[in-house]
C-alpha cells in the first residue's frame, strides 16, 4: 500500500483555509514559545538570504503543543510547499524513495511521529539528508546494482513525541532541534481569544480564564475546550460563554479545575485505590484501566507529572500526597493502607 502524503501549498483553496483557520500561519501569529519563534525566524531569515533550502528541523515534546503547525509556519515563510506523512505511513524503503523523487526545490516535507520509521527507511533518508541523493538498488543477485539520483535541495521537518526512541544517527542529522514545553496561563489566555475572534465566538473574560485554566498548558486541549464550551452555550445560554456557562460546560465533560478528565483521574485512582499508591508498573496500570500503555505514557502522563501528581521511580509509578489531596485521599500513614477510597475504576 502507498504511504499517505498530502501536499499543501502556500495557497489553499478557501474550504482548506477554513479548516487550517486556528493555526497561525506566519512566525508573528505564532503565541508563546519566544525561544523556538525566534530561533525559526532566524533559520528562515539566514535561508531566504542565501537564497536555500532552510536547514533540517526536529520538533520533539508533548502532544498537542503545535510541531505540526510550526512546520506549516516554516513553509508559508519560506513560500514553499509542504508534503505530509508520518512515520507508521512509510512502510517500505521504496515508499519513501518514490516521496523523495517527487520533492521539488525548497520543498518542505514534514515526517510526524518519526521516530517510528523502520531502520531500512531511515538508511535511504540519511543520504537524502545529508548528500541530497538517493541510492536505489536495481536488479538482483549477481546482476544487482547500485544508481545513485540526485535530489534537489529541500528540508526534512520531522515531529515526534518520544525523542529518546529516535536513531542518533537520524537525529543527528537534523541541523536544528526545538523542544516544544506547554504553555503559560497568559499564552493560552491569547490563544483561547484569537480564536475566538476567529470564529465569532462570544466569550467573556470569566469564560476565558475558566477554559484557560482547564486547557492542560497545551493549545489543542484549550481550542478543543473552547468549542465544545461554544456548543453548549449555544444550546442552552444563548451563544455567551460567561463563567458560569463554562463552568457548567466543562463540568459536563467531567474536566476538573485543573483540567484532569475521566481517564486522568483513573490513572491516579487505580493507583491510590489498587496498590496503595504505588510503586506499580506502567503496563500493570493500563491493563487495570484498559488504556494502552503507550497512551499513557505520552498523553497523560506529562501532565501529571508537571503537575506533581504522579512521580517515575525504579520501581513503578507513585502517586503523590498531591494527588491524593485533589481526588481527596489522605495519605496513609507508617505502611497502613489508606483511610479514605476512591469509588471503584
Amino acid at each position: 500500500m502507498a504511504p499517505v502524503v498530502r501536499m499543501v501549498g502556500v495557497q489553499r483553496r478557501q474550504g482548506e483555509r477554513e479548516n487550517h483557520a486556528l493555526r497561525p500561519q506566519r512566525l508573528g501569529d505564532v503565541i508563546g514559545q519566544q525561544r523556538v519563534r525566534e530561533n525559526l525566524r532566524i533559520l528562515v531569515e539566514a535561508a531566504q538570504g542565501r537564497g536555500e533550502a532552510v536547514d533540517h528541523i526536529l520538533f520533539y515534546g508533548p502532544p498537542g503543543l503545535g510541531k505540526t503547525s510550526l512546520a506549516h509556519v516554516v513553509a508559508n515563510e519560506m513560500n514553499c510547499n509542504i508534503r505530509i506523512t508520518a512515520g507508521p505511513s512509510v512502510e517500505r524503503a521504496g515508499d519513501l524513495a518514490a516521496i523523495l523523487t517527487h520533492m521539488r526545490e525548497n520543498d518542505i516535507l514534514f515526517i510526524d511521529e518519526v521516530h517510528r520509521l523502520g531502520r531500512a527507511i531511515e538508511e535511504v533518508l540519511y543520504p537524502a539528508m545529508e548528500e541530497y541523493a538517493l541510492d536505489i538498488v536495481i536488479g538482483k543477485g549477481p546482476a544487482a546494482k547500485n544508481v545513485r539520483l540526485n535530489l534537489p535541495r529541500f528540508t526534512v521537518i520531522g515531529a515526534t513525541t518520544r525523542l529518546s526512541l529516535l536513531a542518533s544517527p537520524l537525529r543527528d542529522r537534523f541541523g536544528a532541534s526545538f523542544r516544544l514545553d506547554y504553555y503559560d496561563l497568559e499564552a493560552i489566555r491569547h490563544i483561547i481569544a484569537r480564536a475566538a475572534r476567529m470564529q465569532d465566538i462570544h466569550i467573556e473574560p470569566g469564560g476565558r480564564e475558566e477554559i484557560a485554566g482547564r486547557a492542560r498548558g497545551t493549545p489543542r486541549v484549550a481550542l478543543r475546550l473552547l468549542l465544545r464550551v461554544r456548543d453548549f452555550a449555544q444550546v442552552r445560554a444563548e451563544g455567551v460563554i460567561t463563567a458560569d456557562v463554562a463552568v457548567d460546560a466543562l463540568g459536563l465533560m467531567e474536566v476538573d479545575a485543573l483540567g484532569l478528565d475521566d481517564v486522568d483521574r483513573r490513572i491516579l485512582s487505580a493507583i491510590i485505590n489498587k496498590y496503595d499508591g504505588g510503586p506499580v508498573g506502567l503496563e500493570t496500570i493500563a491493563a487495570s484501566i484498559s488504556e494502552d500503555s503507550s497512551t499513557i505514557m505520552d498523553v497523560y502522563e506529562p501532565y501529571l507529572l508537571q503537575l506533581g501528581f504522579l512521580e517515575r521511580t525504579p520501581r513503578g509509578r507513585v502517586a503523590t500526597q498531591g494527588a491524593m489531596r485533589h481526588l481527596g485521599v489522605e495519605q496513609s500513614r507508617q505502611g497502613q493502607d489508606l483511610q479514605e477510597r476512591l469509588p471503584g475504576v
